[in-house]
Order: C-alpha cells, then sequence, then structure tokens
C-alpha cells in the first residue's frame, strides 16, 4: 500500500467523523437551543425526552441536531417540555397535592411518591425532589382520594413506626432505568448494575479481576455532593449504594446474568500470555502461569502458602516470630 493511499482513507475518516460530529451537538448547546436550564435538560435526558447518541471520537454522548429540531417543532414548545421536566421538593410538591407537608413525605417514605433526583443542602440534609406532572396525576387518580384525605391505613403506619423509607430505594430504581436506557453495550449494562452495589458485592460476584477491571472502564460517573470524603459525599454515597437485603440479591443476579451475556458477546481483554524463553538444560524449571495483577483494595488472599527457606522484612520477622 502506498503512502498515498494511507493518506487518503485517513483523510477520509477524519471527514466522516467530522460530519458525524456536525449533526450533533454538546449538551451544553443543546441546552441553550432548548431554553432550558442544565439541570433540567440533564432530567429530560434522564426521562427520555431528549435523545442523545455516543460521540464516534470518545468525547461523551452527543444529542442529534434532527433531535432538537423535532423538539422544538412539537405543539406547545418550549411550555410543554419545561414543564415536564419541572420538579418541586417537599413543601411546593404538598402544595400542588393540597395536603400537608407531614402527609407528602409519608406517601414519599411509603413509596408512593417516587423521587426524580436529589442533593444535600449544606446542613447536611436530603432534599428529595419529584416531578411535578407526576404529583398532579396522583392526585387526580380517583383511586389515591383515600390517601390523600382519609385516615393513613393501620399496616401503613406500623411500617412508618418501625422506619420505612423507600425513598433511597425508589430513587436508586429509577436512575437504573436510565442509566440502562444509555447503556450501547453489554459490558456497559453491567456496569450500570454494578454502579448501585458496594466493591465487596461486586468481588464477590465477579471473582475473575480481569472482567472486573474491564467492567471500570464503562462506570457511569457519579454526580458530586459535595468534596470527596466529605460528610454530604458519604451520605450521597449510601443513598446512591443498595443496602436492603433483598435489593443487594435481586442486583447481585442480575449483575451475575449482565457480566455473562457480555463476556458472551465479548469477554474480557487480558495479556498477552507469551512466555519469556526458559533456558535449557538440566537445571531449569517449569515455567510457571503468571497470575493476574489485582487492582487496588482487592487483596485476597492466595489459595495456598510456600513456606520459603527465608523471609525477610515485615513478614520474615512476624513468621520468625511466630515460629
Amino acid at each position: 500500500m502506498s503512502g498515498n493511499t494511507i493518506t487518503h482513507d485517513v483523510a477520509a475518516v477524519g471527514e466522516r467523523t467530522g460530519t458525524a460530529r456536525g449533526a450533533s451537538v454538546t449538551h451544553h448547546r443543546a441546552a441553550r437551543e432548548l431554553g432550558l436550564r442544565r439541570s433540567d435538560f440533564d432530567l429530560a435526558v434522564h426521562l427520555g425526552r431528549v435523545r442523545t447518541v455516543p460521540d464516534d471520537a470518545g468525547g461523551g454522548r452527543r444529542v442529534p441536531r434532527d433531535e432538537i429540531d423535532r423538539i422544538r417543532a412539537a405543539d406547545g414548545f418550549p411550555e410543554v417540555l419545561r414543564a415536564a421536566v419541572r420538579a418541586v421538593g417537599t413543601t411546593e410538591g404538598a402544595a400542588l397535592m393540597d395536603v400537608t407537608t407531614a402527609r407528602f413525605t409519608r406517601l414519599a417514605r411509603l413509596g408512593l411518591l417516587v423521587p426524580v433526583k436529589f442533593y444535600v443542602n449544606r446542613y447536611r440534609a436530603v432534599v428529595w425532589l419529584y416531578l411535578a406532572e407526576e404529583l398532579r396525576q396522583f392526585r387526580t387518580d380517583e383511586r389515591n382520594t383515600a390517601l390523600l384525605k382519609g385516615r393513613t391505613p393501620e399496616g401503613l403506619r406500623n411500617q412508618l413506626r418501625e422506619g420505612l423509607d423507600l425513598r433511597p430505594r425508589n430513587w436508586r430504581g429509577r436512575h437504573l432505568g436510565f442509566l440502562l436506557r444509555q447503556a450501547d453495550d453489554p459490558w456497559a449494562r453491567a456496569a450500570a448494575v454494578a454502579s448501585l452495589l458496594d466493591a465487596a458485592e461486586i468481588s464477590d460476584v465477579i471473582t475473575d479481576p480481569y472482567e472486573r477491571s474491564h467492567l471500570r472502564r464503562f462506570r457511569p460517573a457519579r454526580a458530586m455532593h459535595g468534596s470527596p470524603g466529605s460528610p454530604a459525599a458519604q451520605l450521597a454515597e449510601e443513598i446512591v449504594t443498595a443496602g436492603d437485603p433483598d435489593e443487594v440479591d435481586w442486583l447481585r443476579s442480575d449483575l451475575a446474568a449482565a457480566v455473562d451475556t457480555a463476556r458472551r458477546h465479548r469477554p474480557a481483554p487480558r495479556p498477552a500470555t507469551h512466555g519469556v524463553p526458559h533456558p535449557t538444560g538440566p537445571k531449569s524449571l517449569p515455567r510457571e502461569t503468571a497470575e493476574p495483577v489485582r487492582p487496588e483494595g482487592e487483596n485476597a488472599a492466595p489459595s495456598t502458602v510456600r513456606r520459603p527457606g527465608r523471609l525477610s522484612g515485615l513478614f520474615g520477622r512476624l513468621w520468625r516470630r511466630d515460629s
């Protein structure tokens, strides 16, 4: 192949990439053209109101130009779109439903009202936000009249007295749905499920360190709540990580199935197995299979322990002291 041919091929690829990027815009540009604040635009994407596509150049997801044109041409734009992504807190939500804030909170803790997002305020309190459109639908549904006006059933009151609060779990379920809709690869779908489990659960389900390492490449980014390690960040971490035993079991099962599907679609990459040539001769040692380098934080004990003739350092001193 000549040098001119290579140059032409590279130029053609660059032209196609530039054309693809030209047919889409960044999230920031799309939010401005749709008349939305960036937080409202992100919520519209989460809810599936705005379609996004992967960036071929690896720069994150983008919004197709024809998607922006479709939304802008819809009846009632932009008021209808803004109303669809309007999120309210407890006080405003209670006013929309014509109930007290105490009743509103009880309904949310019982899982009857599902939060769409949250944040931790400066007082380190969790503020839950709900879609105003969903609250109006709940209020107009005649099946909910007793819950809005009548006395809360005794069984539900007992659950509240025992500390029931389904808001974090319901948010996680909703958030997982968004992550799965955005995932366009089997490994990305598995990573979406893994994002709700702590590291110990993931290591227990996925025992292969190469697969865990590959899975981390697809792990979705988490929203920042305060500086890393701060009380606000720790509180947010508790919310985004599954804690209920039955929820953890369900996610573990889903993760195992998702990784199995991803493994059959495309196995996780592994280092080349080409060994270093060993010298020939009567004293040559048998070749051993190299073990994978374990990621940081995964210090599983080896299955067998060999006692060498002499150990140095801290382990040597401990061994000799116990002998």
